[in-house]
């Protein structure tokens, strides 16, 4: 159980599952068969050949270990016997969180394929079908999850574990990072004047009165028009369900007020202006599409929020008002706002190479002290818009050896995840014993599960 914790993220539901219904009847099926069982829970070898067809179609086939069905079956085998102890402990999922944990499952299955039609034509079932199938998987993953928090719940890393687990690391064997940044912006972005804004909505209309005329396509037109980079090549198309936040409220209730088939009026949100088509409705899920247009803004514009930003740099360096609060006051990117503008990693966090950043801000950064706060620098963002940013580099770090002094916080996450794989195994340990636990002979040359092959021959005993 060495990769234990690895070993738990080959546990997933599969979608490839559904793909399979629409093979089955041009495709020579190998009878299914338990291939392991821990209690009253069994290992079907279909769900084994399911997970790891998942992973691949999910483009993450580089990431599978040398020997993929030994791993997942262990990840299997550990899931079973948390639901196991889940429910000796009493834990339980509550019918709203299944369903909720359901409806997510099945919007991104939607999304995968393209439509709720065409989802249930490949799986060769409805909807609520393909949710009953999922339930029980899903139901045991939960409790799974929650019996794990529980074992680990009380489980902290202290400044002396920290330094002990630093010390025992050979100095060759530290990790080497490259230089890196803290650094924060304020951003604003220009606006158009009134005059393209209503050439943009004139535009909108006729492109509307088209599609409605019967002239044109909303999806054809959408491609060849919208400046949304994210949905240009599915002419426009997205999945929205009422429960989600990340949406902009005034382009979102706009779409929830159309019945199927029809067009909004031209609304604006903070991205520019729309049209949205209401594809289908099921409840409180919606498939819509839309055409963004983002109005062009000229140099008079940018060279207002210049102006803007010049005058907010001088009250920073002069400590009238500190960077978070300029950030606060000033910057039209809201998110920017709850992290005092800081620009973050994949990984979230603040601590970030030059290479996630764009050229315009690598070069403003190259010459900036730490501590100093650049002139304002005009760019366009990854979505086309035109906009103006202060950056303040708030730290930078030379490359290096690990160390505790500029890397504790790495160190300590790596101490408390080796500290919790201890934790499980260690669980696991005292209560395989209680289990009654069967492994097919086809995987008893698994190496990754000594432990429970161990255990099956107790079990076999008793």
């Amino acid at each position: 159980m060495k990769k234990l914790l690895f070993a738990l993220l080959f546990v997933s539901v599969s979608a490839a599952s559904i793909a399979q219904d629409s093979t089955k009847k041009s495709l020579k099926i190998v009878a299914d068969k338990i291939i392991a069982q821990v209690g009253d829970k069994i290992v079907l070898k279909s769900d084994i050949v399911n997970a790891i067809a998942d992973y691949k179609r999910q483009g993450q086939e580089a990431s599978l270990p040398d020997n993929p069905e030994c791993a997942f079956l262990e990840g299997q085998l550990i899931q079973k016997a948390l639901v196991l102890q889940a429910n000796k402990d009493s834990l339980t999922v509550s019918d709203d969180e299944l369903d909720g944990l359901l409806d997510n499952q099945i919007r991104s299955f939607i999304g995968a394929y393209g439509s709720k039609e065409v989802l249930e034509e490949i799986a060769g079932k409805s909807v609520y079908q393909i949710k009953e199938d999922f339930k029980e998987p899903f139901k045991e993953r939960k409790l799974a999850d929650q019996m794990r928090a529980k074992i680990l719940d009380n489980v902290k890393i202290t400044p002396n574990e920290v330094k002990a687990y630093f010390d025992k690391i050979p100095a060759d064997s530290l990790p080497y990072y490259e230089s890196e940044i803290e650094v924060s912006q304020v951003i604003v972005y220009p606006k158009a004047n009134k005059d393209v804004e209503e050439y943009v909505t004139k535009e909108l209309y006729e492109i509307k009165r088209k599609v409605e005329a019967g002239q044109q396509r909303f999806d054809a037109m959408a491609k060849l028009y919208t400046e949304d980079p994210g949905s240009k090549e599915t002419g426009g198309q997205y999945n929205l369900n009422r429960n989600d936040k990340q949406w902009d409220p005034t382009f979102f209730n706009a779409a929830f007020k159309l019945k199927e088939g029809q067009i909004s009026p031209v609304i604006k949100s903070k991205f520019g202006f729309h049209i949205i088509q209401m594809v289908s409705r099921n409840g409180d899920d919606a498939v819509i599409r839309h055409i963004l247009r983002i109005p062009a803004v000229t140099a008079d514009e940018v060279n207002g929020a210049i102006v803007k930003l010049d005058s907010v740099q001088k009250k920073i360096v002069n400590k009238e008002i500190t960077f978070g609060e300029a950030v606060n006051k000033y910057s039209d990117e809201e998110g920017s706002k709850f992290n005092g503008g800081a620009v973050t990693g994949r990984d979230g966090s603040t601590y970030i190479t030059i290479d996630i950043l764009d050229k315009d801000m690598v070069l403003a950064l190259k010459d900036m002290g730490v501590g100093s706060v650049s002139k304002p620098q005009s760019y366009t963002d990854e979505r086309g818009r035109k906009a103006v940013r202060l950056l303040y580099l708030k730290s930078r770090t030379a490359p290096h050896r690990e160390n505790l002094k500029e890397d504790y916080n790495k160190t300590a996450q790596r101490a408390l995840e080796e500290k919790k794989q201890n934790t499980l195994e260690k669980w696991f340990r005292e209560h395989l014993p209680n289990y009654y636990i069967t492994i097919d002979n086809d995987y008893t040359k698994c190496d990754n599960m000594a432990q429970w092959k161990r255990a099956a021959s107790e079990s076999a005993t008793k």
